[in-house]
């Protein structure tokens, strides 16, 4: 339930218990102004800024590059119908989704709170706009991503042990080593800000030089003369609702290049290491795109590469022999680097949420000990554990594919609403208009696209997104809840506290 706490009620809670969350004021919704590098005040309960530079870089790269590079290029080349065709789409999906990045650039820096596209919907749009993204956030989206990508990792994990077809890993066994993921990374990441980062840097580093060993090896392919699936580029290319189904995939593929705007606060000057992260990786992550899908159609015919569910697989397997073992490894370390960033940055969007007065007031409170969101954390990793054992888990995210650009795009939109209703307001990075005006129309066409290619899931999406609006009301909006709900809600408050040792987080002074 979303619940606030009682502010008057009594008993012998804590004093951070019954606090109003860090942030709240008379106005919350005006944009704050731009700040550096804030306090690293160890006494200070809070979040701290930890993140630097290079770990800014490996969060967006290590988000960016989860399963689907290693497992199915297949869907742009499906769509494309050509190598030509897929190879442009992979560029041109790159470049859109820098676009995106840039534009978030400028919204992190100009509204430099956590959040991301919540909070910057909020700051544009107010309140209702903000809960209806979390609440989907909060119920589908963020859950079942997790545990989709914990599973990937899972199977990957124990399918060496089981080489032949005929012999698949154990379902039950699978889904197992998924929780088993899940917990691990949600102690890690409660335990420290910095070890979660460590792990994203190494795991990150790892994916990138199994994808450069893949293009190594077919630059070498290349450099033997083996270029007969290039000597016909275009011959077979597709057009009209095929290419748009094609960029559709392309851009899934680039997904997540907005997940360091989570943690904006916790950059170490985020006005200088936000755009510099982004500014970086995503060139990065669009040339190592490239390379591996030139490097996959230099061994693998397109007939190959169609038929193949697991491309990098299927490469490992025709390149590699005994040490074919390779590939399923690398999306496993892919795959698990991919959870650990979904739990450094999305569990922050609950926080936030949380210190907003959208949701419970415990997810808000940090650990007193490690400094860390646990809460947030914990409650992130029971309801992706929730999910672990439905069997419908690709279908529950199918449904929310048009909220991820609608969000997107009505942040975008929230930044020119923002040029034009405050032109003073200070903005540290400003990209010309045209930018963000073109992100908004490409989001727009990928949400009717989306709607286009599966009206049915959109409008099952688009049914259980409505439902936010009656929550918000009853239990945000609505101010004089029953005496129980409220005492109810102090004592799950005491509960977590007591178990998690856990505060609110105490402003700067």
């Amino acid at each position: 339930m979303v619940l606030e706490s009682d502010q008057n009620g009594g008993g012998d809670a804590p004093r951070a218990a019954v606090s109003q969350p860090a942030g709240a004021h008379d106005d919350k919704h005006d944009v704050p102004e731009s700040k550096g590098d804030s306090s690293n005040d160890d006494s200070r309960i809070a979040l701290k800024p930890e993140i630097g530079l290079f770990s800014s870089c490996t969060i967006i790269v290590g988000c960016i590059v989860g399963s689907g590079i290693f497992l199915s290029p297949k869907n742009v080349l499906d769509n494309a119908g050509s190598v030509g065709m897929s190879m442009v789409v992979w560029v041109v999906s790159g470049i859109f989704s820098l676009i995106g990045a840039l534009c978030f650039a400028e919204l992190g820096t100009t509204i430099p709170k956590s959040g991301g596209e919540y909070a910057y919907i909020m700051a544009s749009f107010g309140d209702l706009p903000a809960f209806v993204l979390l609440w989907v956030t909060l119920i589908i989206i963020n859950p079942t991503g997790q545990t989709i990508v914990a599973l990937t990792f899972a199977y990957y994990v124990v399918q060496p042990f089981y080489p032949t077809e005929d012999c698949p890993p154990p379902d039950i066994f699978v889904r197992l080593m998924a929780i088993l993921c899940l917990a691990l990374l949600t102690f890690v990441n409660s335990w420290s800000v910095p070890w979660a980062t460590r792990v994203q840097d190494v795991f990150t580093v790892a994916k990138i030089l199994a994808l450069v060993i893949i293009i190594g090896t077919g630059l070498v392919y290349i450099c033997q003369g083996k270029t007969e699936n290039f000597q016909k580029p275009f011959e077979g290319s597709k057009n009209g609702e095929s290419i748009a189904l094609a960029f559709y995939g392309g851009l899934f593929a680039y997904a997540a290049w907005n997940y360091l705007n989570y943690l904006t606060e916790e950059i170490k000057d985020p006005i200088k290491n936000l755009p510099r992260g982004i500014m970086i990786s995503m060139p990065m992550v669009t040339i190592i795109y490239v390379l591996a899908n030139v490097a996959y159609f230099a061994v693998l015919s397109p007939e190959e590469l169609a038929a193949s569910n697991a491309v990098a697989v299927t490469f490992g397997k025709k390149v590699f022999g005994r040490m074919a073992w390779i590939m399923p490894v690398s999306v496993a370390m892919s795959t698990f680097g991919g959870v650990n960033g979904g739990f450094l940055s999305l569990s922050r969007l609950f926080f936030v949420g949380a210190r907003e007065g959208q949701l419970p007031e415990w997810l808000a409170m940090i650990q007193v000990n490690r400094k860390t969101p646990m809460p947030s954390l914990v409650f992130t990793c029971i309801m992706s554990i929730v999910y672990v054992f439905v069997p419908t888990i690709d279908s529950l995210l199918n449904y929310f594919s048009f909220m991820t650009w609608l969000s997107i795009g009505a942040a975008v939109v929230g930044l020119i609403y923002l040029r034009i209703t405050q032109p003073n307001l200070e903005r540290p990075i400003k990209f010309n208009i045209l930018l963000p005006i073109t992100f908004v129309l490409a989001c727009i066409f990928l949400v009717i696209m989306g709607t286009v290619a599966a009206p049915m899931d959109t409008l099952i999406g688009l049914a259980i997104t409505l439902t936010g609006f009656p929550v918000y009301f009853l239990c945000v909006w609505y101010k004089k809840k029953p005496l129980f709900i409220l005492n109810m809600n102090r004592k799950i408050t005491h509960c977590v506290q007591k178990l998690l040792v856990v505060v609110g987080e105490e402003k700067e002074a």
